[in-house]
């Protein structure tokens, strides 16, 4: 079967959820029992008028009610199925009693479509509507979220997928829409509020003496090292299973949302984290995946076992079963308090094995700024050098700041925390090479550098030191020119970057077929650097950890005309 087989056929008949009680003695405690009545299938919309509505509902998550913001009653929103060349008329209706918006993330379009209030638009007020209308440009796996306080967490966020106008590079058989996410049933202003009065309140993964003693922690003389810095190496993640029930399509691990094949099929799944703080590993154990496309454009096929997914970003990938049973799609948090699971099987009913989670991942130096290996520290306290302001002169120094990295590393060619020795096969992003040749492959006019500060004491978050409240003016771009952008992470969390509009290419030497991107994970102590090609508008520029957002890691990029910029 072909690419351009019935798919809307397949996507309706593509998932039935169930669970075999005999598979019962394989799944761990949280995983034992199976909700009843799941429905599934993602709803799909599609054509030149969709209309959407914004409301409060309830979800059911491993058999709990509670709350959510939904679109259309549900949660994941329905699928968007578009095609390229079509004009989308999107009608939204705001049913709640606060402001909402739609971002349509990864979409090229016109900037006062772009869905962001305050930068892009109004915003949509309460018991209101608005209409989106805009080209679709481009083909691929995309999604789109509210951009308005924090609805996003609370469910408010769909996949969308573009079917291209000619045909299909990549072939397959089947495809499934994969929507990972996080869900508390705190409020987000609540879950905001604990994260501001003690950082580390939702990590249960502490370092202890009895880890010490067992040596699965670090050597005494290194966490002290971490304690003068008043940093904890084990908080990964911000917010942990403590909290997040992991979701695939709106699903919790006890609901077993199960996906189908017939063996020897290619199967296509679109992976999507719309997750609000959550980093993803993603694996099928016992299938190997071939990344077909990352953030929706198409790339030359990797063959992978495991692929770190951040927060924001897209990936296609290409299995193709063989034999006639189940397997398990893993999305195990990047802290690995918890995961996300599905299955992949021939028939409803089914269930493989659900394999442990491993062992949780503790920062290094490296992830510090601070590969210092064979160097002598000369009795100088790490915090001290780190907090230089010569290493980052536009950096504003205050409480905001609390290190500053003095040896930040190009780590695009590492597979994501705790993923150094897998054992396997991991996607790195220098293993993405684009399978056609980039649109714009000049040498960039000039160099911009942006460091991701914060500090986690205090839970403060920005931009070169000040956060979108305090900064006086916008980024500011040429509409046409070609700039280098270098993000430095002074921090010691990863921070998913998205630059709205617009694609970049990631420095990774892969020349006129550098990756293009939307969203990239900039690993602690690490740093990034792409080429972007300036698109005239207003565009918000952001940390896509949605706390981080909030709490002021955020700008705005303002591209000019030629003839207003008087150049």
């Amino acid at each position: 079967m072909h690419a351009t087989t019935d798919r809307r056929r397949l996507l309706r008949g593509a998932a039935l959820a169930g669970g075999a009680a005999a598979c019962a003695r394989w799944m761990p405690g949280w995983a034992q029992s199976v909700s009843p009545g799941l429905a599934p299938t993602l709803p799909m919309l599609s054509g030149a008028d969709i209309t959407l509505r914004v409301a409060h509902q309830m979800m059911q998550v491993d058999g709990r009610r509670s709350h959510a913001i939904g679109i259309n009653g549900t949660v994941p929103a329905p699928l968007l199925r578009l095609r390229e060349g079509q004009t989308a008329r999107l009608h939204v209706v705001n049913a709640l009693d606060e402001e909402t918006s739609v971002h349509w993330h990864g979409l090229i379009l016109p900037f006062q479509m772009d869905g962001v209030p305050g930068v892009s638009f109004p915003g949509i007020p309460a018991r209101s509507r608005f209409t989106y209308e805009f080209p679709i440009v481009q083909s691929g796996t995309y999604w789109y979220h509210s951009h308005s306080g924090l609805q996003e967490q609370m469910g408010h966020y769909g996949p969308i997928v573009i079917d291209p106008a000619g045909a299909d590079p990549i072939g397959y058989d089947r495809e499934h829409v994969v929507v990972l996410s996080d869900h508390s049933p705190l409020h987000p202003h609540a879950i905001f509020a604990k994260l501001k009065k003690q950082p580390g309140y939702f990590n249960r993964q502490r370092q202890t003496l009895a880890g010490l003693i067992a040596g699965e922690d670090q050597p005494l003389k290194d966490r002290l090292e971490w304690v003068r810095m008043r940093m904890d190496p084990a908080d990964v993640a911000d917010v942990t299973a403590s909290t997040y029930t992991y979701l695939v399509n709106g699903h919790g691990p006890k609901d077993n949302w199960t996906a189908l094949f017939q063996p020897g099929e290619r199967v296509r799944l679109r992976i999507i984290n719309a997750s609000a703080m959550t980093i993803f590993n993603v694996r099928l154990p016992g299938l190997e995946m071939r990344v077909v496309q990352a953030d929706g454009q198409n790339v030359r096929p990797v063959p992978v076992d495991e692929l770190q997914i951040t927060v924001a970003e897209t990936y296609d990938v290409i299995v193709t079963p063989t034999e006639d049973r189940a397997y398990t799609l893993v999305a195990e948090s990047v802290d690995r308090s918890g995961m996300a699971r599905a299955t992949l099987a021939p028939r409803p009913g089914m269930a493989a094995e659900i394999p442990t989670l491993r062992k949780r991942p503790i920062a290094t130096m490296r992830d510090m700024g601070m590969d210092m290996t064979g160097m002598d520290h000369g009795g100088m306290s790490h915090s001290m050098a780190m907090r230089d302001p010569a290493n980052a002169p536009q950096v504003k120094m205050g409480p905001g700041v609390q290190t500053i990295a003095p040896m930040p590393a190009d780590r695009t060619g590492e597979p994501g925390q705790g993923l150094e020795n897998a054992g396997h096969r991991v996607l790195t992003y220098r293993d993405l090479v684009a399978l056609e040749r980039n649109p714009d492959v000049r040498a960039p006019e000039r160099e911009l550098q942006i460091h991701l500060t914060g500090n986690m004491e205090r839970y403060m978050w920005a931009f070169d030191g000040e956060k979108l409240s305090e900064v006086k003016d916008p980024i500011a771009f040429r509409a046409g020119e070609r700039v280098r952008v270098t993000l430095v992470n002074d921090t010691m969390m990863a921070h998913p970057i998205h630059l709205h509009g617009h694609f970049f290419e990631l420095v990774t030497g892969h020349g006129g077929h550098s990756p293009r991107k939307h969203t990239v994970n900039v690993l602690p102590g690490g740093k990034v650097s792409w080429d972007v090609t300036a698109v005239p508008g207003d565009w918000a520029f952001h940390c896509h950890m949605l706390y981080h957002m909030h709490a002021g890691m955020m700008q705005v990029v303002s591209v000019r005309p030629l003839e207003e910029t008087g150049a």
